[in-house]
């Protein structure tokens, strides 16, 4: 540091910080691969990959060479201009998927907001304004502006924010029939998470998917599907749409699509793309030359044969021996999820008491994650290395043990 800084602390914290989050009690500091050293130089495993977004682990050559080669050029002009890796990232992105056009912004929110923008926007233009109801599923989760949490099945979240948009029900997800029984002539659009990520990684069943599929096309309705946090490589494909064999009209992306770096994508079609004209949506940042020169970067490293036949081994490491873990200490009874977004199911006995698990990790020197009270989550590097799999979940083990020994 060649600036003297002011120290800071984790106390500060409570002193300065709307106290919205609770972190943890000490500070990451500086990260290596899937390494993180806190304030103090202990060193633990990153198994919780800043919540799926981390997909190169920190500090990957090809992202800070992308990063600082694009901090030396240009930074920013906004959308009176375009740039020319906002232009290369619509390339890649468009080249690898069934979309043909895409919209760029700064987070899964933003992505969210825009696909439903763009659903109720094209069935406006097209069927008047009757046709605006957004069918989502109960316990999913689409972010955190007032349309993308009124969309997401958590009242939890939307509660407490005075009258909530209107037009938009919760069905059961992997419920088809479920889905059947809610959508009509006035729906204009169904989104879903191919895997449920924030209420537990529950990945859809595919004749569900197909059904919805199926369903939206007899009801003139879009089929969008949330990938915000399974997209880029997380379950091994580009996308869990090609997982499945089914294709949405619409796909919101984010998390891994920066490594680290905000940005998100909005994906579809020319046909419905057109509905955004000019000056109907916008964002100042959304496409900016640091982060569509970061994406570039991620993708040419995620989106190789190689790097996506390496998740799915990754994934039978990691499940393995979880499996393992959860028979020897009964902590957990399933072990769920696709690629390397994996979700440990706790048994009776530790329900709601994820909380207790994570901190146990923690002192033994790994990162994990939560998804809903009962769930514990991991979302690593994508590029993980087996050593640093092994050496997590040895110390995982370490603290299951001391747990449920007592």
């Amino acid at each position: 540091m060649s600036v003297e800084q002011a120290p800071v602390q984790r106390a500060d914290f409570d002193q300065v910080m709307v106290p919205n989050y609770s972190p943890a009690a000490f500070i990451p500091v500086r990260g290596e691969g899937s390494r993180v050293w806190d304030q103090s130089g202990r060193e633990l495993i990153d198994f919780a990959g800043g919540i799926a977004v981390n997909a190169l682990g920190h500090c990957h050559p090809a992202l800070v060479k992308a990063l600082t080669e694009q901090a030396n050029t240009l930074w920013h002009v906004s959308n009176v201009f375009t740039n020319e890796p906002a232009l290369r990232l619509a390339h890649k992105l468009v080249d690898a998927t069934f979309a043909e056009r895409a919209f760029f912004c700064n987070s899964g929110a933003e992505s969210n907001e825009a696909a439903f923008k763009l659903a109720r926007r094209v069935a406006h233009d097209r069927f008047g304004p009757e046709k605006h109801e957004i069918i989502a599923t109960v316990n999913s989760f689409h972010g955190r502006t007032l349309f993308t949490v009124s969309v997401g099945g958590q009242p939890k979240y939307s509660d407490g924010f005075g009258p909530k948009i209107t037009g938009i029900s919760h069905v059961p997800y992997n419920d088809l029939e479920a889905l059947k029984a809610q959508i009509s002539d006035k729906t204009c659009a169904v989104v879903i998470e191919p895997i449920q990520g924030e209420s537990g990684v529950v990945p859809a069943d595919k004749a569900y998917l197909e059904g919805a599929r199926k369903l939206c096309d007899e009801y003139n309705a879009l089929l969008i599907f949330d990938e915000v946090q399974t997209g880029v490589g997380r379950t091994g494909s580009l996308y869990a749409y090609q997982h499945y064999g089914v294709t949405p009209d619409i796909l919101t992306s984010a998390k891994s699509l920066g490594g680290g770096f905000p940005i998100g994508a909005m994906l579809t079609t020319t046909d419905l793309a057109k509905h955004l004209a000019v000056g109907t949506h916008g964002t100042t940042y959304g496409g900016n030359p640091l982060a569509c020169a970061v994406a570039c970067a991620v993708l040419d490293v995620v989106n190789t044969p190689e790097t996506l036949a390496g998740i799915k081994a990754k994934h039978e490491r990691f499940k393995s021996r979880l499996e393992q873990i959860g028979q020897q200490s009964g902590l957990f009874t399933q072990v769920r999820g696709v690629g390397l977004l994996i979700g440990c199911v706790l048994s009776d006995a530790w329900k709601g008491k994820v909380k207790d698990i994570l901190n146990a990790a923690e002192k033994e020197g790994v990162m994990v994650l939560q998804a809903g009270p009962d769930v514990v989550r991991f979302a690593p590097s994508l590029v993980v290395e087996d050593a640093d799999i092994d050496e997590g979940l040895a110390r995982f083990e370490r603290a299951v043990a001391k747990l449920t020994q007592g």
